[in-house]
């Protein structure tokens, strides 16, 4: 097994990570995915360094202080913005800078960002070292396998070799390529085949780097099989969709004294937020649209669902609505939350 002390300081390692995902990773989903384990780290969207340059920076970078170590995810490709744009997160308060290198959309693509970047090494270790310049926290990529026909074992370890000359010292891989032009985004997370033994040749080609592995892992034996072989795991939908996995994972992975965060924990440790920020004037369902799957596969868990979409997006729905929806799963949790 490797062991690794990780970059992040006082917050440890990257054992067990949740994976930047657009409309979903926002600062609700992040509070309330925290409440699984304090150890995990957290990733937000892609922020494309043009509009933390030019946007609204408040909304792009509030976060709460709960959701450390959380990283912030740019997306661009000018060293120089993203400079920048790294400086303005670090200052922020982000405990990394982590640069999108392996978004396949045709959006990102069309914007010279994302997985395209796997082209063009030079131009990635130009930015992590522009980056790098600028900021105290860590700078880390999180690329695929490859692109397209550029797919080969080669290609992979001289794209890692050069961007880690750059001062790059962590890379979270997803163990598929990407396919630009003809596959969707979700496509891309579906089709290509995982090939995890590449990672793992990676992680044991360069035993200095840290090298954290994503892509299709779903449970906790999925996660102490590929720990063997590198220094962290990265769930990404599975975390999302059914998230009281990172409860078992946490508290197997991450050493944490006591029994595995439950569902119902979560929703206890969430609901002083969600008062705080209804107070505040944030629609209900915008914190409670990430809470839909809980209780997975349980008696109930339907109406749970169908409570929180209906009368979630009311006007004026408060914690009564998220109330109702637990009472729907099991009539003390209301209660006890």
């Amino acid at each position: 097994m490797i062991h690794g002390s990780g970059p992040l300081g006082a917050w440890g390692s990257h054992r067990l990570c949740v994976a930047p995902m657009m409309d979903c990773t926002d600062r609700h989903a992040r509070t309330f995915l925290r409440g699984f384990g304090p150890g995990i780290v957290l990733y937000t969207e892609m922020v494309t360094a043009a509009a933390l340059l030019h946007g609204n920076r408040d909304r792009l970078l509030a976060f709460d202080p709960c959701e450390h170590p959380v990283a912030l995810q740019l997306g661009g490709s000018d060293p120089r913005e993203l400079a920048r744009a790294a400086r303005i997160g670090a200052e922020a308060g982000y405990d990394e800078i982590n640069l999108n290198v392996g978004c396949p959309s045709d959006r990102v693509r069309s914007g010279r960002f994302g997985a395209c970047l796997m082209l063009e090494p030079e131009r990635v270790a130009d930015s992590i070292a522009a980056m790098r310049a600028e900021v105290n926290v860590p700078v880390t990529v999180k690329c695929r396998l490859g692109v397209d026909e550029h797919d080969s074992t080669e290609h992979l370890h001289a794209f890692v070799e050069r961007v880690a000359d750059a001062g790059c010292s962590l890379f979270i891989v997803h163990a598929r390529k990407a396919i630009l032009g003809g596959l969707s985004p979700k496509e891309n997370r579906e089709i290509p085949p995982l090939e995890y033994h590449r990672v793992h040749a990676l992680a044991a080609h360069r035993r200095d780097l840290e090298i954290v592995i994503n892509g299709g892992l779903k449970t906790l034996a999925d996660a102490e099989r590929e720990l063997q072989h590198t220094h962290g795991v990265m769930l990404g939908r599975e975390a999302y969709g059914r998230p009281e996995v990172l409860g078992i994972l946490a508290a197997a992975l991450l050493h944490r004294e006591g029994d595995a965060v439950t569902a119902a924990d979560a929703v206890t440790a969430y609901r002083p937020y969600l008062a705080a920020r209804l107070a505040d004037g944030v629609p209900l369902h915008a914190m409670t649209r990430h809470l839909l799957g809980l209780f997975f596969g349980r008696p109930g868990a339907r109406q749970f669902r169908r409570i929180l979409s209906e009368q979630g997006c009311r006007d004026g729905a408060g914690v009564e609505v998220l109330d109702r929806a637990l009472a729907a799963v099991d009539p003390t949790l209301a209660q006890a939350a």
